[in-house]
């Protein structure tokens, strides 16, 4: 008997479970808002130099004539690239003569134009305030805004490094109030900042501290779980993200000021840290880093709310520690990433997968933190990429059962690549738009969206597959490897938008090519796993390519129940072979979690 019989005997699932799943609703449902805030924080609003003619009062009493604020503009700054106000020229002086309508001498090129040395005016109709336009990281600054992000997702990746070391180390409880407290402090610290690297310093404080929240509630939910119900409990999970990034569309909608958008989704976070307290640590952590006489003290609380309180005779230190002998044995083994690589066959699909786990992250971040260039309305964008991965996550189950694991992930990455590509290749000209078609822009959001539920369904099909391509003792190992090469894609993801306006191709390649070459090599070389059972041993490996995987059929009738399965025994993975094992260690449920 292992520690899923004891977590019966507590009552299997009851009260308590519903209880926490409640109480871990309310950080992560706000998770997405932070790591995707900066889509309306950071809100880029159409500006031009400041001039005197429009925005001094004594210069404008000097105005030959009655000249509307149109043709003061008009002599005042030049046209765009987009014949609009040119956001970041102004005219030295004055060019009087752009106002005569049969005055063809003097082109406005040839006048003197020099830099915004006196600031910007920005248009504040859809947002009154942003952390852009306070700190004007326009034109020669708008580097710095793609710079912060990046050091952000750097903060999120040090943070599943750190996190994962220390929650081995001193428990998932702890770690997951340390963290409310930091990500309220740090974020709330932003509201005060009057500088952009101090407020970059903060926001990455409180990456490091979302990915411990990330981390901690998805490990406590994992390991308090039943093993039937830990795939239901998961999928939950993943919607509640999926509702938060709704969430945040709306709250963006409401709030246009970006210190009061901070606020208010940082506030919660001090009432989450103080509720959070009442939930048991982890039992099953507490009896395989022996501590076991404490972890039959939470189990006797987990069984007293969930109505068992026989269980709480039954349930003895001697039962206990009989039931979790070999858990706590194989503790103490030793696996090391290296392994990934020293086996031929699991090198070849370590290569292939972190080529995968590589792309989609890179180019989902290019997607979900550039809605600005996706479309005009970018409230109703973000509620309804949060819309469209709610649905994904709901149909992923079927489409792996009926298409297999390695035509549904490589057609979908294919998909989302071309998505990508089609958006950004739409002309956003608007003398363009009225030459060829009237609505360019509602074809640029439908492929936007698109792209995202195609991300949805990738993601979750990636949690099946790689669980399925690696051994047991090896699962959990690949899969925090494979977890971290995906944190660097976000890392790099903002400097690969940092060339959009230098190389306007490069992007669009970028992000198409790498989702539709990772796909490609995929359903080339790495095997189907549909049908076979999850492998134990490099042998079992070795035993799927040299037998026919099972019929299908059996599965037909219950389409979700193998995958449901599936996704089950890969987050239960080692844990009858726990190991304190480098930086990946701590990463185990973690890295099975639908990405944000």
């Amino acid at each position: 008997m292992a520690f899923a019989e004891l977590l019966d005997r507590a009552g299997g699932v009851g009260l308590f479970q519903a209880l926490q799943v409640f109480t871990l609703f309310l950080p992560s449902v706000l998770v997405p808002s932070h790591m995707l805030i900066e889509n309306f924080s950071a809100a880029v609003p159409s500006h031009r130099c400041w001039v005197p003619l429009l925005d001094n009062s004594t210069a404008q009493a000097g105005v030959p004539g009655a000249l509307g604020p149109k043709d003061l503009l008009t002599v005042s700054i030049p046209p765009g690239p987009n014949h609009e106000p040119h956001r970041c020229l102004r005219f030295r002086q004055p060019q009087w003569q752009l106002l005569d309508p049969n005055g063809t001498a003097t082109n406005w090129s040839e006048a003197a134009t020099e830099p915004c040395v006196d600031g910007w005016v920005y248009d504040r109709s859809t947002f009154t305030s942003t952390f852009v336009s306070e700190w004007d990281l326009v034109c020669d600054h708008k580097g710095l805004k793609p710079i912060g992000q990046s050091l952000y997702m750097t903060g999120l990746l040090i943070g599943s490094f750190c996190w994962g070391l220390l929650s081995n180390r001193f428990g998932r409880k702890w770690i997951l109030n340390l963290c409310c407290l930091q990500v309220a402090l740090a974020n709330i610290g932003m509201i005060f900042v009057s500088h952009f690297f101090i407020y970059c310093g903060l926001r990455v404080l409180g990456a490091f501290a979302i990915s411990g929240i990330i981390l901690t509630s998805g490990m406590l939910l994992v390991e308090w779980t039943t093993t039937r119900r830990r795939a239901v409990t998961m999928t939950i999970l993943g919607c509640i993200y999926s509702l938060g990034q709704m969430a945040l569309g709306a709250l963006a909608f409401t709030l246009r000021d970006w210190r009061a958008l901070q606020l208010a989704v940082s506030t919660p976070f001090f009432a989450i840290f103080l509720i959070c307290w009442w939930l048991p640590e982890s039992a099953r952590w507490l009896i395989i880093t022996g501590k076991p006489e404490q972890g039959l003290q939470e189990l006797h609380k987990v069984a007293k709310i969930n109505g068992h309180k026989e269980a709480t005779k039954s349930l003895t230190i001697e039962v206990l520690m009989t039931s979790m002998e070999e858990e706590m044995a194989s503790a103490k083994g030793h696996r090391s990433v290296l392994e990934l690589f020293l086996v031929p066959m699991l090198r070849w699909r370590t290569c292939i997968m972190s080529l995968v786990c590589f792309s989609q992250v890179t180019s989902y971040y290019g997607l979900v933190l550039d809605l600005q260039n996706l479309g005009n309305d970018i409230f109703l964008l973000q509620l309804l990429f949060g819309g469209v991965d709610l649905l994904a996550r709901s149909i992923t189950a079927f489409l792996l059962s009926f298409l297999g694991r390695r035509t549904t992930l490589a057609s979908f990455q294919a998909m989302s690549g071309l998505s990508i590509l089609v958006n950004k290749l739409v002309p956003q000209d608007p003398t363009v738009t009225l030459f060829l078609c009237p609505d360019w822009q509602t074809l640029r959001m439908v492929f936007a969206v698109l792209g995202k539920g195609c991300f949805g369904v990738v993601f979750s099909c990636v949690s099946v597959y790689k669980s399925e391509l690696y051994p047991t003792a090896l699962r959990m190992t690949a899969a925090g490897f494979l977890q971290s090469v995906s944190r660097l894609g976000s890392v790099i993801d903002p400097l690969i938008r940092m060339t959009q306006h230098s190389l306007p191709l490069l992007v669009p390649v970028v992000y198409s090519a790498l989702p539709i070459t990772s796909g490609l090599l995929l359903l080339l070389f790495l095997p189907e796993t549909q049908g076979f059972p999850l492998p134990d041993t490099i042998q079992d490996l070795e035993n799927q390519n040299s037998r026919p995987r099972q019929m299908n059929r059996p599965f037909l009738s219950d389409p979700l129940g193998r995958d449901h399965a599936i996704l089950t025994s890969s987050l239960e993975g080692t844990e009858v072979r726990k190991r304190s094992s480098g930086l990946f260690h701590g990463q185990n449920h973690y890295a099975l979690l639908p990405h944000l």
